[in-house]
């Protein structure tokens, strides 16, 4: 059993939080704050009833160097920005200086410095996790999006803080993505993106047994239409997962799940320019970008038959216009069946495509998790969920 953050007695204690502040920053600015401002619930809340929070987070892949690319001060220059409060940053996540800077009675935010500036956040190093476990009274993970590392922040620490529990927007992860291995509610429409069959295998596995429609799209779905014979042109297709692709395909047949392929493309050169749409057969010297308008539309009727949709991949090259015509159609079929459809959003650039297409307000839920939903979604168990459980 996973406690709740609102189960905690949290007066005059200092809480630890885990949160996921792994954001794209240029220059000094944070390109996309979604997972920052999904986690300022939690902070608010404990901040209404805590002595002190510390946060910590790890941000890219410094492998154990203090690399000031790789700095939280512009999480923290936001965070400043949304809590209208002082935020400290730290100038490590563990050591003295840190220790005093904690029990500072004027710190009533503190921010870690990037966990990953040491490595052994990335061994779950015991020592390493003791050190982070001794500044806190209680334990909180709100970082979702990091659950499936068996990191030390993650995975080590709580075994050394009695109160723990689910922060807000880990509890709402949770309760958002478990009824869907569960008992999802029907019609249960899936859509799945993204560039490679590979990364899909065991969501698609383990969803068909509980799905009433699969909507293929993205670089994925020309591997599948390959292995129907259908000539792809210059496509990404996986050579090796074609007779995967005819299995899964078969599988959702006598399953009775409609898997559902495009019947028309956005297509472009070898430069990812001169768009043109085509029927069936892509040309040898095209490749497909995006989904066609009567494919578009097709999944579009498709979303509006259901009661539960899960959208994982963008159907197009949504970075580049006009190849995210399809996921914009798709977002705003969501959009007009609002809040009759509870819509699932799944992964960073699936999120990064509703927002381009304007309707993130009505959405049911954009998750915060790329490779931990994927993980969660294939049934297995992740490790920053495994430590919360049992808690005391």
């Amino acid at each position: 059993m996973i406690r709740k953050l609102r189960d905690l007695e949290l007066g005059g204690k200092t809480v630890f939080v885990r949160v996921d502040f792994n954001v794209p920053i240029d220059d000094g600015k944070i390109g996309e704050p979604h997972r920052i401002d999904s986690a300022l619930p939690t902070i608010r809340y404990i901040l209404d009833r805590a002595k002190k929070i510390v946060l910590a987070s790890h941000l890219g892949r410094p492998e154990g160097q203090k690399l000031a690319k790789y700095s939280l001060a512009p999480v923290r220059d936001y965070l400043q920005q949304r809590l209208n409060q002082a935020v400290v940053l730290a100038p490590d996540c563990v050591g003295a200086e840190v220790e005093h800077i904690v029990r500072d009675e004027q710190h009533r935010i503190v921010l870690l410095e990037n966990l990953r500036f040491h490595k052994e956040e990335e061994k779950n190093d015991e020592g390493f996790s003791r050190a982070l476990a001794s500044l806190a009274d209680v334990y909180v993970d709100d970082a979702f999006g990091a659950a499936h590392r068996a990191h030390a922040s993650i995975a080590g620490m709580a075994a050394f803080i009695q109160a723990k529990a689910a922060g807000l927007l880990m509890q709402k992860e949770l309760d958002y993505l478990s009824p869907l291995l569960a008992q999802p509610e029907k019609p249960f429409v899936t859509i799945l993106g993204g560039a490679k069959v590979s990364d899909k295998i065991g969501v698609i596995k383990n969803l068909l047994p509980k799905v009433s429609a699969l909507l293929i799209g993205g670089g994925m779905a020309y591997t599948f239409l390959k292995a129907t014979g259908i000539e792809v042109g210059k496509s990404l297709v996986e050579q090796d997962k074609l007779g995967l692709a005819a299995d899964l395909m078969k599988d959702a047949a006598a399953r009775s799940v409609e898997l559902i392929l495009p019947v028309d493309h956005v297509t472009g050169n070898a430069e990812k320019k001169n768009p043109n749409t085509c029927d069936d057969r892509i040309p040898p010297d095209r490749m497909g970008l995006d989904i066609g308008p009567k494919t578009a539309q097709r999944f579009a009727d498709k979303i509006k038959t259901a009661k539960l949709v899960l959208w994982n991949g963008p159907v197009g090259l949504f970075e580049v216009p006009p190849f995210d015509q399809g996921s914009r159609v798709l977002a705003n079929a969501l959009a007009e069946n609002f809040p009759r459809i509870v819509s699932i959003i799944a992964g960073g650039d699936t999120v990064a495509a509703i927002t381009a297409a304007g309707v993130a307000e009505k959405i049911t839920h954009l998750s915060t998790g790329g490779g931990a939903t994927l993980e969660f979604l294939e049934g297995k168990e992740l490790p920053g969920v495994k430590a919360l459980e049992d808690s005391q």
